[in-house]
C-alpha cells in the first residue's frame, strides 16, 4: 500500500499496490506492520458494511463522545462516493478543517479516519457499497453527529444530496 497523509493529522489515503495477471489482480488493503510503520496502531475489532440504493445518498457527519471515539478503515466494494473527514480535535492544527476523497471498486483505495474526526459520505452512483474496519466495538448511545452542510465546516460536495435521513438531517451545526 502507498500511504499518504492528508491535511488531517493522522488521516491517510492508502492507494492500492496491484498485482495484476491474466486472472485479475490481487492487493493488500490492510497489514497490521504497515500501519505501525506510518505510526498508526490500528487493529480492527469490527467490520461494518453500508449499502447506499440511491445516487447522492448522504451520510453524515457521526462521530463517537469521547472516551468512545471511533478510527476507521472506510473503503468503498461497489459504486462510487465521495468519502468526507472532519477533524474534531480541539488541539489539532486541523480543527474544524475536512478532507474529501473519492473510494470506488476500481481505484481501491482506502481512508483511515482517526479517532476524534466525524465521517460521512455521499454516493455517486447507484448500488454503492462501503465497507469499514473499526476499532473500538461501537458502543450504543455515544454516537453524535452535526449537520453536513454546517457552514462553519463547508465541505465542498461535489453534488447536492437527494436521499439524506430525517436523524441525519435533525443533526446540529457545530457551536
Amino acid at each position: 500500500m502507498i500511504f499518504t497523509e492528508t491535511k488531517i493529522p493522522g488521516a491517510w489515503l492508502l492507494e492500492p499496490q496491484r498485482h495484476e495477471d491474466e486472472r485479475g489482480y490481487f492487493t493488500r488493503t490492510f497489514c497490521r506492520q504497515e500501519f505501525l510503520d506510518h505510526g498508526l496502531d490500528f487493529l480492527p475489532v469490527q467490520s461494518n458494511i453500508s449499502y447506499n440504493r440511491e445516487s447522492l445518498t448522504l451520510r453524515g457527519l457521526h462521530f463517537h463522545a469521547p472516551p468512545f471515539e471511533e478510527t476507521k478503515l472506510v473503503r468503498c466494494t461497489s459504486g462510487r462516493l465521495f468519502d468526507v473527514a472532519v477533524d474534531l480535535r480541539p488541539q489539532s492544527p486541523a480543527y474544524k478543517q475536512w478532507v474529501g476523497v473519492e473510494l470506488s471498486r476500481e481505484n481501491g483505495r482506502g481512508f483511515f479516519i482517526p479517532a476524534g474526526c466525524a465521517h460521512g459520505f455521499l454516493t455517486l452512483e447507484e448500488h454503492t457499497e462501503v465497507s469499514y474496519q473499526m476499532s473500538p466495538e461501537f458502543e450504543p448511545g455515544h454516537d453524535l453527529g452535526i449537520r453536513w452542510d454546517d457552514p462553519s465546516i463547508n465541505i465542498q460536495w461535489p453534488a447536492t444530496p437527494r436521499v439524506v435521513s430525517a436523524k441525519d438531517q435533525a443533526l446540529s451545526f457545530m457551536e
